[in-house]
């Protein structure tokens, strides 16, 4: 059985190696926010939505041109960041 350090390395591990493809960043899109995919939606907007309660359903209503991966996408990538671990990002 893998120790928690040894478990969290890997997951470690595998989080650097995914890449995100649904999170960007771009100077001229929110000031250079993390967005969902360019639309002027930020990762903090949908944390902040969740934090205060809110469903994956709510913000999907809330904002219904982004999809059910992009919610997901934007709570990895925050989780992530929060761990300060590094990862990429579509250009």
């Amino acid at each position: 059985m893998l120790s928690y350090f040894e478990t969290e390395c890997a997951l470690c591990q595998e989080i650097a190696m995914r890449q995100l493809k649904r999170i960007t960043v771009d100077p001229h899109v929110m000031g250079g926010k993390s967005c969902i995919r360019n639309l002027r939606v930020t990762i903090g907007t949908i944390v902040g939505l969740i934090g205060a309660g809110r469903t994956t359903e709510d913000a999907l209503d809330a904002y219904p041109y982004l999809e059910r991966e992009d919610i997901l996408e934007a709570l990895s990538y925050a989780a992530w960041h929060a761990e300060e671990i590094g990862v990429s990002l579509a250009s």
